[in-house]
């Protein structure tokens, strides 16, 4: 459906977008992620035919946007992030002005109709936009796109400025589109990704630096191997004992449960199952594990990890050489 291959976009000699491809297949909701700066409005801007690029293709259903951008923009509808509506217009008035902006032939009000009641507008379809709640101008945004009933959505930072609410309507209004519609979602809100999407892409300083299923995303995190551990024993001297187990890289008191219990963050080397050397260490000291939990890592992390990898190096070498002169005391 979406087919991105060596897209570049260069202003002088500084990329924004540097030699990325990427595809989404029908049907698919894919969230777009990345810092600020990361190139993420480029490249939608690029896909929609806003932006040409440097080089490289950019295809929608097989159209090339550049090659027949006319061809290739109706089968878009584009959310920017702020909504390209009029203000001195009546929702009315501004749909029906994008429908033959459009030169839609299907049947107006019928088509009209369904949008409205897809994205729950009905109700101020008479009412001035100005007048409207930014949730309400958003909703309107989205109804513009979805007229003509592109094949494709594009939506860029859709729930910016909305209040919680609103938020979450905005994403289960998301969730409906992509049951008839192929959906990308631009944004740096983790959340919202993982709400939605069945796939994430982040795109950091050009380049893509992670493209999986949203289930699977945590595959390209190479970080420790993290447990919540619950144990009954002497803080400090259960803390030493975790730290003298084989495989254990790092490990915190994260805090107390109740009079004997103590919880740890213990992370290993990846690859590594310390729970059964962990077992027989405290076990040897009488000290019980009641509680044993993998945390995973987030997408946060995940997120952290592959956009700022090096600074992430350098604090965990911070923190495991605060673990190390611990050990050593």
């Amino acid at each position: 459906m979406i087919k991105i291959e060596h897209l570049v976009k260069r202003y002088g000699d500084k990329y924004a977008v540097n030699d990325i491809s990427f595809t989404v297949e029908e049907g698919e909701i894919v969230g777009f992620l990345g810092p600020n700066g990361a190139g993420k409005t480029t490249t939608m801007s690029m896909l929609t035919g806003f932006l040409s690029s440097t080089s490289g293709r950019a295809e929608i259903n097989g159209i090339d946007i550049l090659e027949d951008p006319i061809s290739a923009k109706k089968q878009i509808g584009y959310l920017p992030e702020n909504p390209p509506v009029y203000m001195e217009m009546t929702v009315r008035e501004y749909l029906n002005f994008i429908y033959d902006l459009k030169g839609c032939t299907l049947n107006r009000s019928m088509h009209l109709k369904e949008i409205c009641d897809t994205v729950r507008i009905s109700d101020v379809y008479d009412r001035v936009i100005r007048n409207l709640s930014k949730g309400y101008r958003q909703r309107v945004g989205i109804a513009q796109a979805l007229v003509g009933n592109p094949m494709v959505i594009i939506f860029d930072e859709p729930t910016v400025g909305l209040d919680p609410k609103q938020i979450i309507e905005i994403r289960n209004l998301i969730k409906t589109l992509g049951k008839n519609h192929t959906v990308i979602l631009s944004t740096h809100i983790l959340p919202e990704v993982q709400a939605v999407c069945d796939r994430i892409i982040i795109i950091n300083k050009g380049k893509i630096v992670a493209n999986e299923k949203t289930e699977d995303i945590s595959k390209v995190f190479e970080g420790s191997r993290r447990l919540n551990v619950k144990v009954c024993g002497p803080t400090s001297s259960v803390l030493s004992a975790i730290r003298s187990v084989q495989g254990v890289t790092y490990a915190e008191v994260l805090g107390s449960h109740d009079a004997d219990s103590t919880s740890y963050l213990v992370e290993s080397t990846p690859g590594v199952d310390i729970r059964k050397m962990l077992f027989n260490t405290l076990a040897a000291k009488s000290w019980p594990i009641i509680g044993i939990e993998s945390m995973g890592a987030s997408l946060e992390d995940i997120f952290i990890s592959v956009v700022d990898e090096p600074e992430q190096t350098t604090r965990k070498k911070r923190r495991r050489g605060r673990g190390d002169a611990e050990k050593e005391a």
